[in-house]
């Protein structure tokens, strides 16, 4: 199988280190991944696989080994990935012929400098533009660890990315790191000009929590009325405190990556209080949005059996209800982070297909 191979035990690594343990994830040596493909399969583990695609099993048993290496998240070990400084594993090295700059910026009134990697600008150039959050479920990952992943896409559309730093919780709670986000919004629109943009054709895209972040953003732009956001990419988005708690979901979703209690944990760091109650500030969770009227036309990318899949499925659906012109696409037999872990896979290839075509039409040059 081609995705079984040492980079791809690092991408596994990688993602885990930011919907796990993080300390562990870089603690830990890579195993051989024909070594843990070899070994025995649990019935507990066959019975996770039994939802997943046959293609997607390889790199979903990699999952599988390294959950049950980290053991289970809580967050106490989220704050000891912030003291031990082990982020899990480095970054991977950037492409030399895509610049790369890393731009310090002022944060909302009161907040810290906010970091941006500003990625393929080029002052002259008339370029759409887009604007990403990273994962990690609120609560863990960095925007560093996507630069390499950026510089390719940036370079295939021939765009300019800048990706924000965001305060992660519990430490900051919703209010910061949307706010961190905004800051970089409106940066990116002010410096247009500098980075060969069109300031009228500026996407907002992230993944998982990124693309709750992302959803948040748009929602955020549309209400202040200042910065126009042309399009939004929400590729399984963390979009509904509710989901995994008070909402239950069926057993054969989420049995590998990201999980309910994992989920719960994320949401209750980045709002600061017990999530799923009437309690919860609408300004926080995309889902609970009263209108979805006015924001920009989006691109909802899950998995059929990643844990968010309901709520990305229903966000679509309002959104089109409200108006605004929505493409989903759902991957069958697909869980949380499976284009990452098997990026060979005939699904992986379909999915990010959709997303670089969704993307090109979006920001293409207007038509004089």
């Amino acid at each position: 199988m081609k995705f079984l191979n040492r980079s791809s035990a690092w991408l596994v690594a990688a993602l885990l280190a930011t919907t796990g343990p993080a300390h562990m994830a870089s603690a830990q040596p890579l195993p051989d991944p024909a070594a843990v493909m070899a070994a025995p399969l649990s019935a507990e583990d066959a019975a996770k696989l039994a939802p997943v695609a046959p293609e997607l099993h390889g790199a979903a048993r990699m999952a599988l080994y390294y959950s049950t290496l980290m053991g289970p998240m809580n967050e106490e070990s989220v704050r000891a990935s912030r003291t031990s400084g082990r982020m899990g594993p480095p970054p991977p090295p950037h492409h030399r012929d895509v610049p790369v700059v890393e731009q310090m910026i002022p944060g909302a009134a009161g907040a810290p400098q906010v970091k941006l990697y500003v990625i393929n600008a080029q002052e002259g150039a008339w370029r759409g533009g887009i604007l990403h959050t990273h994962g990690g479920g609120y609560i863990l990952g960095t925007a560093a660890t996507d630069v390499r992943r950026l510089q390719e896409m940036a370079k295939e559309l021939n765009v300019v990315i800048v990706s924000v730093e965001y305060r992660l919780a519990p430490e900051t709670t919703y209010a910061g790191s949307i706010e961190d986000n905004y800051a970089g919004l409106r940066w990116m629109h002010d410096n247009a000009a500098k980075l060969g943009l069109d300031p009228k054709r500026i996407a907002v895209m992230g993944e998982s929590a990124g693309g709750g972040h992302a959803a948040l953003l748009a929602l955020t732009a549309r209400d202040r009325g200042e910065i126009p956001v042309a399009f939004q990419v929400l590729i399984y988005p963390m979009l509904d405190d509710r989901t995994g708690g008070v909402v239950k979901v069926p057993s054969h979703i989420a049995t590998v990556g990201w999980d309910a209690q994992q989920n719960q944990l994320g949401w209750k760091a980045f709002l600061g209080q017990q999530p799923g109650t009437n309690k919860v500030p609408a300004t926080a969770v995309p889902a609970r949005a009263a209108s979805l009227k006015g924001l920009p036309p989006a691109f909802i990318a899950v998995g059929g059996v990643d844990l968010f899949v309901s709520e990305d499925i229903d966000y679509a659906r309002r959104l089109t209800e409200a108006g605004v012109p929505t493409e989903l696409l759902v991957v069958p037999s697909a869980y949380h982070g499976f284009d990452a872990m098997a990026p060979d896979s005939p699904q992986a290839k379909q999915f990010n297909k959709a997303r670089i075509e969704a993307l090109r039409r979006a920001l293409a040059t207007p038509e004089k």
